[in-house]
């Protein structure tokens, strides 16, 4: 069985409630079992401009790294790092170059399923949440001024639900010269079903109601979908909200190097 036949994957991007454009980008290649959301941020359209330069040369490179190399547990990790490493690098000088673009970065979650794993990356507060059996679970960190807050003891679950700082990233591709994405790895099972997601999503909905949505409705995906922004929308609506869904169905295979499966699958590049 392929990536594309054991996973249903389903998409969905919206402006919100407050704002006029929409500064979000999501991909995803069925064929690589690859998703990702880029929540750009950074002056007039300029978040776009970043979150849409990390999704093309993320895509790119994935692509790329995965048809010249043979994937392993190991290197899929590294793989998603350098990749990302490489859109820093072209969303900063971008930035540096154009006054207009200046400021300009974007948070990132980006995940490659392969061989029954999992592999993800993330910079910023843009999420990896999984439901299995039942339980959602938060699989990344945020990097921003109140998860460490909340760390550090110095503010409450309860008071930072309300905190200013909600918004204040400590990390993001193309602010810095170099790059700080995360990347980690694990098993997956038949039933699970991942959410990437802006934060536009988990800022209007808790954890609790995200849970109790996805187990209602997971049968029908795209309905799933729709209702998580509708909720943001309902609560609020104060940024752009993007949604991944990924339900895995079956057990899938290993993506072979060129001669095999991945060759067949990118002949068309040739």
């Amino acid at each position: 069985m392929s990536v594309r036949s054991a996973l249903e994957i389903t998409t969905i991007t919206d402006p919100g409630i407050v704002r006029s454009f929409n500064e979000d980008t999501i991909a995803t290649e069925p064929d690589l079992g690859l998703a990702l959301v880029a929540d750009g941020m950074g002056g007039y359209k300029a978040g776009d401009v970043a979150s849409g330069m990390a999704a093309t040369i993320m895509v790119s490179e994935l692509k790329r790294q995965l048809r010249e190399t043979t994937p392993t547990e190991n290197n899929i990790t590294e793989i998603l790092i350098s990749s990302a490493n490489r859109a820093n690098r072209a969303i900063y000088q971008a930035a540096q170059a154009s006054p207009q673009h200046h400021g300009m970065g974007t948070t990132l979650v980006a995940a490659v399923f392969h061989d029954n794993r999992l592999h993800y990356s993330h910079i910023g507060d843009s999420r990896l949440y999984r439901l299995r059996r039942g339980k959602l679970k938060v699989l990344t960190q945020d990097h921003s001024i109140l998860h460490e807050q909340v760390a550090l003891g110095l503010i409450s679950n309860d008071d930072a639900k309300t905190s200013h700082n909600r918004n204040l990233v400590t990390r993001a591709l193309g602010v810095e010269a170099q790059s700080q994405c995360e990347a980690q790895s694990l098993v997956v099972e038949q039933g699970d079903i991942y959410l990437l997601c802006s934060d536009g999503l988990n800022d209007m909905v808790d954890d609790a109601n995200i849970e109790l949505a996805m187990n209602a409705l997971q049968a029908n995906l795209p309905l799933t979908a729709r209702q998580l922004v509708m909720m943001a929308n309902d609560n609020g609506g104060h940024d752009n909200i993007s949604a991944i869904l990924i339900k895995v169905l079956a057990p899938f295979p290993a993506i072979e190097a060129s001669g095999g499966m991945l060759s067949r699958l990118f002949g068309w590049l040739k």
